[in-house]
């Protein structure tokens, strides 16, 4: 029953926590509150959680970490509250798993409304049609085989990426056109907070590069955006 759900706010502000909560609790929902990640797992492991507002901006781990590591083991909806006014912001946290967000400073009444759709979905999902999914991609002249995670031209001599090489494409790949900041590259590569200091993108850039550019040095498949990140610039069919 959706007035019964159980919703948990997690929010490093009290004021923010506090006022969700009364506006949620007088409309018949189940309220739970967090400071940060770490509470939010402490509740996720004692109690049932039928959706989960969660703000992105918190100090230490930040709600784009936190969603990642909900979604490694479940499937509970994520309603991103975000201060963040940029699409390629929103973005990420969408392509992380959030099935929501809504922008501070925000009206509670769109707050329900959107809690409402959300959990409406997850009562009523639409039938689909079970597909396969895809093994290879077509990356411009290349083809990646994402079971062996390897590419081959058109001679079909396939060459090896390492794991690391793998991840960075498959990123790419499915965000073609996007650019993404090293912070963000590494965020969705290894899981983690980047440090300011690692350069460990522009590496595997490096080797990426010169596996599958014409030109390494002169590169139209990963295009760099100086002071941006990196996109990728070639067309992509999925096989």
């Amino acid at each position: 029953m959706q007035d019964a759900a159980h919703v948990v706010v997690v929010d490093d502000h009290g004021d923010i926590r506090d006022l969700v909560r009364q506006y949620l609790e007088q409309q018949g929902y189940k309220v739970s509150v967090a400071e940060s990640g770490a509470c939010l797992r402490r509740l996720l492991d004692r109690q049932s959680i039928d959706l989960i507002i969660l703000d992105i901006m918190m100090p230490g781990e930040d709600g784009l970490a936190v969603c990642r590591r909900v979604r490694a083991t479940s499937n509970i909806p994520i309603i991103f509250l975000t201060a963040m006014v940029e699409d390629t912001d929103r973005i990420i946290g969408l392509e992380l798993g959030a099935d929501d967000y809504v922008v501070k400073p925000f009206n509670p009444r769109e707050l329900l409304a959107r809690i409402r759709a959300v959990l409406r979905r997850v009562s009523n999902p639409v039938p689909h049609q079970v597909q396969q999914q895809p093994k290879t991609v077509r990356i411009g002249p290349w083809r990646l085989n994402l079971g062996r995670q390897e590419i081959s031209g058109d001679d079909g001599v396939g060459i090896p990426l390492s794991t690391a090489e793998f991840r960075l494409l498959k990123v790419l790949v499915e965000r073609p056109g996007l650019i993404l900041s090293r912070e963000q590259l590494l965020d969705l590569t290894v899981g983690r907070t980047a440090d300011i200091f690692d350069r460990s993108i522009d590496n595997q850039v490096s080797r990426l590069r010169k596996k599958i550019e014409e030109n390494p040095k002169y590169p139209s498949i990963i295009k760099t955006h100086w002071g941006g990140g990196y996109s990728l610039s070639a067309e992509v069919a999925f096989e």
